[in-house]
């Protein structure tokens, strides 16, 4: 709701300094055409989207998404020491981190929302360590493949939308590490 508030007052303040200065017709050209390149945007990132979505299923009916799962469950029981004998909270992590590594943010929310719902019942009212863990984790996400930002690079007329890969690696992993750490050091201080 607030952040209603604040881009609605944006864009009043923004129309209102324009027919005061006397650009009302810029204004009005500009939200034209932001709203054409809103619309744009909008239907490259669906086909984007839709792409790695299908990855996601044809990894999920190959096994492969399976495979991965148990790749990162030695990792993830680190993470989630009190969840690691729940196997439905720990496959709704997994599939979470799994989609946000493909950079699948809309995709990795409602298995993160599942995994959540799971956690919040053995503990309601309160966020346990591992519900903020996981909260860490999702917003975070260490990404592999961005493939949001790609399609936000490539709608814009960028010709090497991955280019930006190694930056992006490096950037989510110090997020990610950074989140983990600030999680584990605040649950012992808490504790204590």
């Amino acid at each position: 709701m607030t952040m209603t508030v604040i881009w609605t007052g944006m864009a009043a303040v923004a129309v209102v300094c324009g027919i005061l200065t006397g650009r009302g017709a810029q204004v009005s050209a500009a939200a034209v055409e932001g709203a054409a390149a809103a619309v744009e945007l909008g239907i490259s990132m669906a086909g984007m989207l839709c792409l790695w979505s299908g990855v996601m299923e044809v990894m999920r009916q190959s096994g492969l998404a399976e495979q991965l799962s148990r790749l990162l469950g030695p990792v993830l029981r680190l993470l989630f020491p009190k969840e690691r004998k729940d196997r439905a909270v720990m496959d709704s992590i997994s599939a979470n981190v799994s989609a946000n590594l493909l950079g699948l943010g809309n995709a990795a929310t409602p298995l993160g929302l599942e995994a959540a719902r799971r956690m919040a019942r053995k503990s309601p009212g309160i966020a346990s360590d591992s519900l903020c863990m996981l909260v860490v984790c999702n917003t975070a996400s260490l990404q592999l493949i961005p493939t949001t930002v790609a399609a936000v690079r490539a709608a814009a007329g960028c010709q090497t939308p991955f280019d930006i890969l190694p930056a992006v690696w490096l950037a989510s992993g110090l997020s990610v590490g950074s989140g983990v750490l600030a999680c584990k050091v605040l649950a012992r201080l808490w504790r204590d």
